[in-house]
């Protein structure tokens, strides 16, 4: 029976990277559909993203193989089937453009999750959750309960066995701690173009400083609020006549198609760590 397969992998530069893993796919039966590579002269890595069948060989076997085949050159690398799709839970708030979005995305087939649970600190979406059958966790969050509420969150997260979280307008900063937990596997939409406007209210801060471009940015969350590897980003236009409000309105739908892009190349091992930044294989 043939499964296809996509291989990400990421190491030190060096002469036959691509020479030797094309050679071991197919050496193991494998036939590459898909293949891209990035060299970044600045740091001396390498990276490749490769979707390939094969018929020969379990999953299992497999990873054992690889395992043996990338420890001679140093490589970080991750396996996954393709059709498999990644389980998922969402984090929202009070504004939900974006999880609305994912959701109608999803379920039209666009995005290759599986949904496993929304969590949010207030209770205006559990009827949305119900209309697409998906479990609504409300877990309010204040000061004085911000580690029982984290606490039970990473509870969810780890009882659906999500691999990826979205903070989809999540307007809540993370622990240190839960950052670290979730170092790689959760996507936060900010909006505004980073690194400009970080933290609150950044249509606010733009109106203030009469932007002409406003814009959202889908990144990696870590400790550091704002500041984690990029993903995705796009702007809007905007001039003197828009008012905060106007700023609020149109922003919303370049959130959503931002957050959108990025959890799809992200579902679709597109996205490889490069340190503070990313490499995105489109």
């Amino acid at each position: 029976m043939q499964h296809t397969y996509v291989l990400t992998l990421s190491c030190q530069d060096r002469p036959g990277i691509v020479h030797a893993v094309s050679g071991f796919l197919f050496e193991h039966g494998g036939n590459i559909e898909e293949a891209a590579q990035y060299n970044d002269h600045a740091t001396g890595l390498f990276f490749m993203r490769v979707q390939f069948a094969c018929t020969q060989l379990t999953q299992d076997d497999l990873r054992v193989r690889l395992n043996v085949f990338a420890e001679p050159f140093g490589m970080r690398w991750s396996l996954h089937p393709l059709a498999e799709p990644v389980r998922t839970v969402i984090f929202v708030s009070k504004e939900g453009h974006c999880l609305n979005d994912l959701m109608f995305r999803w379920k039209s087939g666009l995005l290759p999750l599986d949904i496993r649970a929304i969590i949010s600190n207030h209770r205006e979406f559990y009827q949305l959750a119900a209309s697409y059958n998906v479990p609504f966790h409300h877990i309010p969050v204040t000061a004085a309960t911000k580690a029982q509420a984290e606490a039970k969150q990473l509870d969810i997260i780890r009882s659906e066995g999500a691999e990826l979280v979205v903070l989809a307008r999540y307007m809540q900063v993370l622990s240190n701690d839960l950052c670290r937990e979730l170092a790689g596997k959760a996507i936060n939409i900010h909006h505004s173009f980073l690194p400009s406007f970080k933290g609150a209210k950044p249509y606010y801060q733009a109106h203030d400083r009469g932007v002409k471009l406003i814009g959202a940015t889908a990144h990696y969350v870590t400790a550091d609020l704002d500041e984690g590897p990029i993903i995705e980003q796009d702007v809007a236009r905007v001039d003197h006549t828009d008012t905060v409000e106007d700023l609020t309105a149109r922003g919303r739908d370049t959130e959503s198609q931002v957050l959108a892009r990025a959890v799809k190349w992200h579902s679709e091992h597109r996205v490889l760590l490069n340190g503070h930044k990313t490499v995105v294989f489109k």
